[in-house]
């Protein structure tokens, strides 16, 4: 029913900048939060950015004041600006959907930053 794509993703070098969009399809009623996840090789799926119904906005520790989280409720649409990107942010980013009795995940899309 809902399917979630990636797009943005990329080969930039240390302190370029990004921007990775998610677009939702489907039937969507209600949405509790969305949020951006990455999985760097070797590592555990990490949360990156959250934000929740409110707007209210949540960041790991390792992106804050590089990263911002967004969302367009119309086009149900959410966004990750990312700059001074460094070679730790490297990693397969991940789109995800929190619904009332629903969670769905995009397919990921890879994001390279070389030093």
């Amino acid at each position: 029913q809902v399917q979630l794509v990636e797009s943005g993703g990329g080969l930039v070098q240390a302190g370029g900048s990004l921007r990775l969009s998610c677009a939702a399809s489907g039937s969507i009623f209600s949405i509790n939060a969305m949020g951006w996840y990455r999985q760097a090789p070797g590592k555990q799926r990490e949360l990156v950015a959250v934000i929740n119904s409110s707007g209210s906005t949540n960041y790991a520790d390792s992106v804050k004041g590089r990263f911002t989280i967004s969302r367009d409720n119309a086009k149900n649409a959410l966004y990750l600006q990312m700059n001074s990107l460094k070679p730790e942010d490297t990693a397969v980013y991940y789109c995800r959907l929190v619904l009332h009795l629903d969670d769905v995940w995009g397919q990921g899309t890879q994001v390279t930053v070389s030093s």
